[in-house]
Order: structure tokens, then C-alpha cells, then sequence
């Protein structure tokens, strides 16, 4: 297992910032994350998973901790027959996507574009264009903090809107088990899944900064919405509706393409998008009455 010290964690975040962690470890089995969680316990230090960096916003002070990544054993689809797939969590979202649809599988193909890993995609429940990563999730396993391998089944994982028992049971992803629909089921060809991919694929890069380091949407959709527009659920609408489109504060910008992206525009600080994203909160509550609540993790001392 490789253990790097005092890691920059702009290298590892789709925002491209964060400061140093004090550890960072790679794991390329089981063993190697039970042995870099035994190193947080005896260094008396916190732990946390990364995936692809995504959905995340590192402190510019870094963090005190062990930041621990996937390979290895953790980046294999195991095709399990009749549209069943076994996933690690180091898998990259789109690639399990793309390997399935050309299986002739349907279900997961629209998430292609999510940027994620596949244990990030459980843990938030990523979802787009009416997929959601736990619609076709069966069972996943875990390591729970005792080091216990646990298999939960999908009735136990409490998925919902971005939200997955994961998020309070701290047990780490290390794979899931999914049962796909055939696309003839429904009617449709390998062709169909890929022009539906594609549309999909299309609509994002017309729609969302992917030029520039963001981290996806900063804010998770309303249960309901203000007063006015009580079906509006969407948090960009009320944020351009608001009049920050663009606005910045250091190098961080509210992106003028979709206002739930807040973007790096050259030389942000994490500080500084931390800030803003606060700053939209405020300007939003202020005018609509309604409190937007931050789809992104933060880590370490802000």
C-alpha cells in the first residue's frame, strides 16, 4: 500500500484546491484498508474515503487526517449473468455505464456523465435524467469501523434524493451488487440506449460549466419551493432569479452557463468558494425565504 505524506489535495479534487493531508494511502485491498484505518486509530486521527474527488470541497489548510483512495481489487465489474454485475467502488461511474449499455443492459446508462466513483455514487445516491444509481442496486458490501465485512441488502440502504444509510452508519463501500434490465424488455436496441446516452451527454455540456474545475451542482433540490413558486424545486432558479449569475468573490464564480454550479475561475481558494456558496445561501434566503442546503462535503478546518 503506498502512504504519501502531507499530499496536496488540489491534485485530488475536480475543484482543484485543498491543501495538504497529513496521510494519504492508497488501497489496493481489504487488507490495505483495514491497515490504513489501523493507522488513523494509532495516529489518533480521522479517516475519509475519497473517490474521484468530485461532490467535495477541501479546506485551504488541508486536513489533519488520513485520506484514503481505491485501486487495485476495488476497480473490477464482475459480470455475474443475466444482467447481474458486481462493481467496485474505485470503478468510474461512466465506465460501468458505457460497459453495460453495450452489454444491452438498461437502467444506470444515463449516468454515464456523472464524474464519480461508483462507492461515491451509492453513498450520495447519484442520480440524473430519471436514474438513480439505487434503482438497480441489490445488495452492497462494506466494512463497518470494527473492520466487519457487511452485506446489506438494498431494503437496508435507505436510499433517497441523494441520500444512502451510508451517510450515517459510516460503513465503507467496497462494492454493490446490481441487476440490470434487458433494453429489449422495454422495447429498445443497444442503439436506442446509446442515442438516449448521448442526448443525455448533450444536454449536460450544453448546460453545465465542464470546462472549468467545479464540483457539480453546490446545491440539492428544494422539497418544495418559495411561497410564489411552490412546484419550483430547482436551486438554480432561484439563484439566477436572485441576480448571481457571475457574481465572484475571489476566483470563485457562480457559473453563467447554471447557476447551481459554483466554478474556479483561476485562482480560487477553497475559501473563496466556501464563501460564495454562503454568500448565495444568504441572497437566496433573503429575497425567496427558502434556505438552500450544499450538496457538497466539506473536509478539514474552514
Amino acid at each position: 500500500m503506498q502512504i504519501l505524506e502531507n499530499e496536496p489535495m488540489c491534485k485530488h479534487t475536480s475543484f482543484k484546491v485543498g491543501g495538504p493531508v497529513r496521510y494519504f494511502a492508497k488501497a489496493e485491498t481489504v487488507e490495505d484498508l483495514k491497515a490504513a484505518m489501523t493507522l488513523a486509530r494509532e495516529k489518533g486521527l480521522p479517516y475519509f474515503i475519497l473517490g474521484n474527488g468530485t461532490n467535495l470541497l477541501v479546506s485551504d489548510k488541508g486536513y489533519d487526517g488520513v485520506v484514503i483512495t481505491f485501486a487495485g481489487d476495488f476497480s473490477t465489474i464482475e459480470d455475474l449473468g443475466n444482467g447481474a454485475f458486481k462493481v467496485g467502488a474505485a470503478v468510474p461511474l461512466g465506465r460501468f455505464a458505457r460497459t453495460t449499455l453495450k452489454q444491452g443492459f438498461a437502467g444506470i446508462h444515463k449516468l454515464a456523465g456523472i464524474p464519480g466513483t461508483l462507492g461515491g455514487a451509492i453513498y450520495m445516491n447519484a442520480g440524473a435524467y430519471g436514474q438513480e444509481i439505487g434503482t438497480c442496486c441489490t445488495m452492497v458490501t462494506a466494512l463497518d469501523e470494527s473492520g466487519n465485512v457487511l452485506e446489506i441488502p438494498v431494503k437496508d440502504c435507505s436510499f433517497g434524493y441523494r441520500h444512502s444509510i451510508f451517510q450515517k452508519n459510516k460503513a465503507i463501500i467496497l462494492s454493490a451488487i446490481f441487476q440490470l434490465p434487458v433494453a429489449s424488455a422495454e422495447g429498445k436496441t443497444v442503439a436506442d440506449l446509446e442515442a438516449e446516452l448521448a442526448e443525455c451527454m448533450a444536454k449536460r455540456k450544453a448546460s453545465q460549466p465542464l470546462n472549468m474545475p467545479n464540483a457539480g451542482s453546490t446545491f440539492k433540490r428544494l422539497e418544495s419551493g418559495a411561497a410564489d413558486t411552490p412546484t419550483q424545486i430547482a436551486p438554480g432558479y432561484y439563484i439566477e432569479q436572485a441576480g448571481l449569475k457571475g457574481h465572484r468573490i475571489g476566483g470563485a464564480e457562480v457559473s453563467t452557463l447554471h447557476a447551481n454550479f459554483i466554478v474556479n475561475a483561476g485562482g480560487a481558494t477553497a475559501c473563496d468558494i466556501k464563501a460564495l456558496s454562503e454568500h448565495v445561501q444568504e441572497k437566496v434566503a433573503e429575497k425567496f425565504g427558502i434556505q438552500l442546503k450544499r450538496e457538497i462535503i466539506l473536509l478539514g478546518k474552514f
